[in-house]
């Protein structure tokens, strides 16, 4: 099996030195890295790369090739040798209460709903979140009085853990891809990650989550809204922002 990336095998490290495998202007590609490019729904995580003339803010990432490049705001910058990679860590710890917050509304639709699928989400850098569902008879209120149901999952503290399984045996067990269109990517081997919020839910995911939950902030159910005849879109955001 492939080692998992950087970001999902050392949650917790967020500065990291690492060598220089590859560099043009304006952009490096590193040995090992601690940032989430981004991807389904959740946004690329925000830091610096510190070189020998200071550090150099993080603009975006590009995959070439199987390949992660970090793009810097500085178009003409070029790194060599080793750098000091530094994750923002508000931000991350953001990113990682709202997804993990996601995963719990998804559990807890899922349950309630006869197996809803997920059909759109979308992560905000204000700490805010979207996600629609296929819920084509669904009471409105039936949904919004689920905010109680998630935020006693974050107050139970959790266990959050991840496993790799065959995308074959992911997609024969009900219930671990959750989207309607769409699936993390696979590894090399043709490996999924699977998620774990221990006794609530399990299901195929890519992004960054908290180790419990409750280390997240309350989650509030801000509006839903009909999408069309099946869709429902439900807003929700960590309750102090």
């Amino acid at each position: 099996m492939p080692s998992p990336a950087f970001y999902h095998a050392h949650p917790e490290t967020l500065t990291l030195d690492t060598q220089v495998v590859d560099a043009r202007p304006g952009r490096v590609l590193l040995a090992e890295s601690p940032f989430y490019p981004g991807g389904g729904g959740q946004p690329a995580d925000r830091g610096s790369l510190q070189g020998r003339d200071g550090p150099l803010a993080v603009s975006g990432f590009e995959t070439l090739a199987g390949r992660t490049w970090i793009l810097l705001a500085d178009p003409g910058a070029e790194l060599r040798d080793t750098v000091r990679a530094s994750v923002d860590a508000d931000f991350r710890q953001m990113m990682r209460e709202l997804h993990t917050g996601t995963h719990i509304l998804n559990a807890l639709v899922f349950q309630a709903f006869d197996g809803a699928l997920v059909t759109g989400v979308q992560m905000n850098e204000d700490g805010t979140a979207r996600m629609d569902f296929d819920l084509p008879d669904a009471d409105n209120e039936r949904i919004r009085a689920l905010e109680g149901a998630i935020n006693d999952a974050i107050g139970q503290d959790l266990p959050v853990r991840d496993v790799y399984l065959p995308m074959t045996e992911a997609q024969q067990s009900h219930g671990l891809i959750r989207s309607k269109s769409v699936a993390p990517p696979p590894t090399a081997d043709n490996l999924i990650r699977i998620v774990d919020i221990v006794g609530l839910d399990r299901q195929a995911c890519g992004g960054t989550h908290l180790a419990r939950t409750g280390a997240s902030r309350p989650l509030r159910i801000l509006k839903i809204d009909n999408k069309g005849r099946h869709n429902r879109r439900v807003r929700l955001a960590l309750a102090d922002l």
